[in-house]
């Protein structure tokens, strides 16, 4: 596989041709043939805004009460599913049957500040910096007992799977990352961008200030949408689709988290001591060793790297794909057949 591919998908067109009865095939999974096949089109396909995960479970992992949804087979190979900012679960809710009909484990945590995850202590700071979500995912692994699995996330869930993949490798198995390597510090944050550059990321300025942190609490689902639109400006979602996300942002915590992530990024905010030592490896840009496949969209408005400036930060086998069709920065949700055979590709790797 060539470092640099471009897969044709459609949003709407189903994990049909011969690279999908290859890939069941190769890896032995009968359920994704019997859903290639057509017989699951329902539970392995775009279903809409109507489509769900079913009852959310909830497990005491470190600092949190972990809210997230699974499917699949319980002795599958596991592959935890990351979201970002302003989206939640729901950005796998087409994704999940599809690795599930396939024989793994799929496993779909909301964020802290997001849908039912909550902290377990009134008095635990609301952090968000970027190694304290990570180090949620550990404690969450840990939690059901899941030594090590398949990571793979997009805009904050792409940063969380980069930092896991870096910093334990011995519990990333493979990883599937949406805009590449996106491991950052605070200082290299201090460096001045061009003018057209800087304008991408104004929603950080905004909330910079107290004004943004008010106007974010009092309009929070104006923003989202705002942001998704945006982010994918040929995503055609109808209002249902978006209000069903939109409810993970009635978390208690939400705004808390969402703001001290983007004032922590520019060091206008401080983090925990007790992750200083987790910062100061990343501020030294490590190399990923474990098997990555890295995916973009051809109509993403996000602000995002060039893919030829990290391409080298990834020492394992390592492809790039670009998704085409009109698909924006909420990747797993516009293309999720795309997104999966990622995960199946990447396990083969």
């Amino acid at each position: 596989m060539s470092n640099q591919e471009e897969i044709n998908s459609s949003r709407r067109s189903f994990f049909g041709g011969a690279a999908m009865t290859i890939a069941a095939a190769h890896f032995c999974m009968p359920g994704l043939a019997k859903a290639q096949s057509g017989e699951k089109s329902q539970s392995a396909g775009r279903r809409g805004a109507s489509a769900t995960f079913g009852p959310i479970k909830q497990i005491e992992a470190g600092v949190l009460n972990v809210g997230y949804a699974e499917a699949g087979p319980v002795n599958g190979p596991p592959v935890i599913l990351l979201h970002g900012w302003p989206y939640d679960i729901h950005s796998y809710v087409d994704v999940a049957p599809l690795l599930a009909s396939a024989g793994y484990r799929v496993i779909v945590p909301y964020v802290r500040g997001y849908g039912t995850t909550r902290f377990l202590s009134s008095g635990t700071f609301r952090n968000g910096q970027p190694s304290a979500i990570a180090v949620d995912t550990i404690a969450l692994m840990d939690a059901l007992k899941i030594e090590k699995a398949i990571i793979a996330g997009f805009d904050w869930g792409a940063r969380t799977a980069n930092i896991i993949a870096a910093l334990w490798p011995e519990r990333c198995k493979a990883m599937v990352s949406v805009s590449g390597y996106l491991i950052g510090s605070q200082e290299s944050a201090r460096m001045p961008l061009p003018p057209k550059n800087e304008l991408e990321w104004w929603y950080q300025y905004y909330f910079a200030t107290e004004r943004g942190r008010a106007g974010y609490e009092k309009y929070t689902h104006d923003f989202a949408k705002l942001i998704w639109q945006i982010a994918s400006p040929k995503w055609k979602f109808d209002n249902a689709t978006f209000e069903r996300t939109a409810a993970s942002f009635d978390n208690p915590d939400h705004v808390s988290i969402v703001i001290h992530n983007y004032r922590w990024r520019l060091g206008l905010a401080e983090g925990e001591p007790k992750y200083d030592d987790l910062e100061k490896r990343l501020a030294a840009f490590p190399v990923i060793t474990v098997p990555t496949v890295t995916l973009q969209g051809d109509a993403d408005g996000a602000p995002r790297p060039d893919p030829s400036s990290y391409a080298k930060k990834f020492s394992g086998k390592y492809s790039h794909r670009l998704i085409k069709g009109g698909i924006g920065h909420n990747l797993p949700q516009e293309a999720p057949q795309a997104f999966a055979k990622a995960v199946l590709d990447v396990d083969g790797y």
